[in-house]
């Protein structure tokens, strides 16, 4: 292979890694073939008590809780949706990286389970499933993926 062959192929390889590597950065994960609900049906979901609903929400952190770490450890916050219901996040951090750099008022992206409860529901599997049972959650801070 002459030289000028070698450089050409090398130009190519370069251009298909930079496509590459802008396409992982601007990845959006999302699940297929499941039921999901948007942010305007959370609140029918707490209405009607329901439970074991994946959701995919955007809203504003109005508290940080203390983690949880009886059993599995769970960072927990909770944000307040658009129509100003507030939701427990339960994020795994035996499974997912934790999000130090969460503040009240910063906005957030979440995929997860949605839990009925008195107090406006709890979101968990913010994470992957390990055992690949289970649609993978993730959580959007700030661009960064935490799943």
């Amino acid at each position: 292979m002459s030289k000028a062959s070698r450089q050409k192929q090398r130009l190519w390889l370069v251009i298909a890694f930079g496509f590459l590597i802008w396409g992982a950065s601007h990845y959006q994960p999302h699940q297929q073939n499941v039921n999901k609900v948007d942010t305007a049906s959370i609140s029918s979901l707490y209405q009607q008590q329901k439970s074991d609903v994946l959701v995919e929400v955007k809203g504003t952190v109005s508290r940080i809780l203390t983690d949880d770490n009886k059993g599995s450890r769970h960072q927990r916050f909770i944000i307040t949706l658009p129509d100003k219901l507030t939701v427990l996040i339960a994020h795994n951090i035996d499974l997912a990286p934790r999000i130090d750099s969460l503040n009240v008022g910063d906005e957030v992206h979440i995929f997860g389970e949605y839990e009925w409860n008195d107090k406006g529901g709890v979101i968990h599997w913010t994470h992957h499933d390990p055992a690949n049972k289970h649609p993978h959650g993730w959580i959007r801070h700030k661009g960064q993926l935490y799943q």
